[in-house]
């Protein structure tokens, strides 16, 4: 029997958010203590719960999850519960629970935030062929899970706990919010037709998959639907389906808020993006043009903010045209940091949000900034001087070139995550 051994917290990753192909638990972690326990051997399954303020529910599903996998993988299973640092200490109630279930292991997070990240951070330290994910709330019940096993085994590379499959169903839901979970399906067919029509319900928070159809994949989940991503990036076959019904809460606050529409939007259309003909050029020629194409657009903003500071600090309040451009071209830069921040890097800023990192990415920004000012004033007269170019043309040639640099250092230096091994 396999054990993790002193009840020991599993460590928090960090990094691209990629499923190894094999177990990472077999091999060693970047800055793990000396010493510290890490369960190894592979097992069949792998079950990521995402939690955040679930005491009232860890203990019980910990126990229902056991009671299910005893009967169909007896001793060839583990429970994996990934808490976003919850206020109400779901992390360290799981932790107390280990000693009893000898496959649970847990994970405490407390740099990044967001339940798709959750699971696949889950999967990344997971030690099964199999991995799933299903709620730690108790709507999804844990009875399904051996359906899903058999669908899995019988040859399915995802299998899908659906509430539109025969014999699902949303329990007491109100008109509203029916009504808003079958027009985001509906909108999913409209924009990303060949993912959302794969399956019934697209917006299913559990699920089975094989690690081989998503192992080496770039993952980038945005909210809580991670099956979007599955479906999207992973190289799925054969798909089934189970119907269930989705059980409202026993006990603690439901967390469906109008963000993650918004956010489920949102990923629709960077799916669509990066799935249509742009996003296999970029992924051919190995050059990020979505993120490139954001970056220069957030790079015209500032160029409006500039202008337009400059103007009002000159023209219209009378200060000296030094003094003005150097506060207007501060302040640009800061309107790009801030919107490259949240957009164009948002998905690797959020795996480092301390404030230290923050600053630090800031830092570098400004700095890389002005190196490129320095830039286009070298290569302006480059083409100006030397070469005899037109001046507007040597000038548009300038800022091209340097709006590339700028892009490809901040991405290398400014924003750059740690690889997990």
């Amino acid at each position: 029997m396999v054990t993790t051994g002193y009840n020991q917290l599993l460590p928090e990753l960090s990094g691209l958010l990629q499923v190894p192909r094999r177990s990472l638990s077999a091999q060693p972690f970047d800055g793990i203590a000396e010493g510290q326990a890490v369960a190894i051997g592979a097992v069949r399954f792998s079950l990521v719960v995402p939690t955040y303020n679930e005491s009232h529910n860890i203990e019980r599903i910990v126990a229902l999850l056991s009671q299910q996998l005893d009967a169909v993988l007896p001793h060839d299973y583990e429970i994996i519960v990934v808490d976003d640092d919850s206020p109400d200490g779901t992390w360290r109630i799981a932790q107390a629970l280990m000693s009893r279930y000898p496959f649970l292991r847990v994970m405490r997070r407390q740099a990044e935030r967001g339940l798709s990240t959750a699971v696949i951070r889950g999967w990344q330290v997971s030690r099964g062929e199999v991995l799933g994910v299903i709620d730690g709330d108790l709507q999804h019940p844990p009875e399904v899970l051996q359906q899903l096993l058999a669908a899995i085994t019988q040859g399915a590379a995802l299998a899908v706990a659906s509430r539109n499959a025969d014999g699902g169903g949303v329990s007491t839901w109100s008109a509203m919010r029916r009504f808003l979970s079958r027009g985001a399906q509906l909108l999913g067919l409209v924009l990303l037709p060949d993912v959302v029509s794969r399956v019934s319900d697209p917006m299913s928070g559990y699920f089975l998959v094989r690690r081989s159809a998503i192992a080496g994949r770039s993952l980038h989940p945005l909210g809580y639907k991670i099956l979007l991503e599955v479906l999207g990036r992973g190289e799925i076959e054969q798909i089934a389906e189970v119907g269930y019904v989705f059980q409202e809460r026993e006990a603690g606050e439901s967390k469906v808020t109008w963000k993650q529409y918004r956010d489920y939007i949102y990923h629709l259309l960077r799916l669509r993006v990066s799935l249509g003909r742009l996003g296999r050029v970029s992924q051919k020629l190995n050059f990020p043009f979505i993120r490139f194409a954001r970056f220069a657009f957030v790079g015209l903003s500032g160029l409006v903010v500039d202008m337009g500071l400059l103007y009002l600090l000159h023209s219209t309040l009378g200060f000296g045209l030094t003094r003005s451009a150097i506060v207007a071209a501060e302040l640009a830069i800061i309107n790009n940091f801030v919107w490259n921040d949240r957009w164009t890097f948002g998905d690797l800023a959020q795996q480092q949000q301390k404030r230290h990192q923050v600053i630090k990415r800031f830092a570098k920004f400004n700095l890389i900034c002005l190196m490129g000012l320095i830039l286009k004033i070298l290569i302006l007269n480059l083409f100006f001087n030397a070469l005899h170019f037109n001046p507007y043309l040597s000038n548009f040639l300038a800022i091209v070139m340097v709006t590339l640099w700028n892009f490809w250092i901040n991405l290398k230096l400014s924003w750059r995550i740690t690889q997990v091994k």
